[in-house]
């Protein structure tokens, strides 16, 4: 049974909101009363999301947004500012995976484009969602990880020095907003199933098997687990929480 949230008259806004972990975040921050801004790069399944939330009673807002451009992510936390009032909430969720590979041989090409939408892409939602919040007073942000932000994997350095990297960026702005009332957190889920994974598993770049053996709880995780780890992280209840890296995974990094 998932805790009982009430947003009522609070904005969220999330990337990486039209499928998976986004997309479970947007859909239980609106049913729990808050107004939605949904940013992703594909078009066609930000509208169909949306419109779901929509037709059952919520308030969504589709945001065409490619997170390695700063100008598009500005753009999306500004009119999702400028369509509800205000902005309280956010989960920058946006991100890829990418294929093992030898550290010696990997592309510096692949390097970079992890590193432009993990990375850069949460800096940039980040900032922008900042501006707004500082005149506020108030706001809770939470930067998707990964258990790769804690941990090393063999064949995984570029994208776990991604994830990394989101844990120093979010400990150090969370130490320079925690005094203006902005709370912000980062989440490090461990394997969900999500298209994501499945996609991964489908290519053959994961074992699911052995994935679900790798987590104690012997399974992978759900996206509502994650909505749900996100939002307490937004609430009330996570009121005194300032600047953790979050393992939502079933235990792998507690081994």
């Amino acid at each position: 049974m998932n805790p009982t949230y009430d947003f009522t008259g609070q904005v969220a806004f999330v990337t990486g909101a039209s499928s998976g972990m986004g997309l479970a975040t947007a859909r239980a921050f609106a049913e729990a009363g808050a107004a939605v801004g949904l940013a992703d790069i594909n078009e066609a399944a930000l509208d169909t999301a949306a419109r779901q939330l929509t037709d059952e009673g919520h308030r969504a807002l589709v945001l065409t947004c490619d997170v390695t451009d700063e100008s598009q992510v500005a753009a999306a936390v500004d009119r999702t500012v400028e369509t509800f009032g205000r902005l309280d909430m956010a989960y920058n969720n946006a991100g890829i995976q990418i294929p093992p590979a030898d550290a010696a041989e990997e592309a510096a090409e692949i390097f970079d484009r992890v590193h432009a939408i993990n990375l850069r892409g949460i800096w940039a939602s980040m900032k922008h969602e900042l501006r707004h919040m500082r005149t506020q007073g108030s706001g809770a942000i939470v930067n998707c990880s990964s258990l790769g932000g804690l941990v090393g994997i063999p064949g995984r350095a570029s994208y776990h020095a991604s994830k990394h990297g989101v844990i120093g960026l979010t400990g150090s702005a969370a130490l320079e907003y925690a005094p203006r009332g902005i709370r912000i957190n980062a989440i490090c889920p461990g394997t969900i199933d999500t298209p994501m994974v499945s996609d991964m598993i489908a290519k053959g770049e994961l074992d699911r098997a052995a994935a679900e053996a790798n987590q104690p709880i012997n399974r992978l995780g759900t996206a509502d687990e994650i909505a749900q780890a996100v939002l307490w992280l937004c609430s009330p209840g996570a009121g005194f929480v300032v600047g953790v890296a979050l393992p939502v995974d079933g235990g792998y990094v507690a081994q």
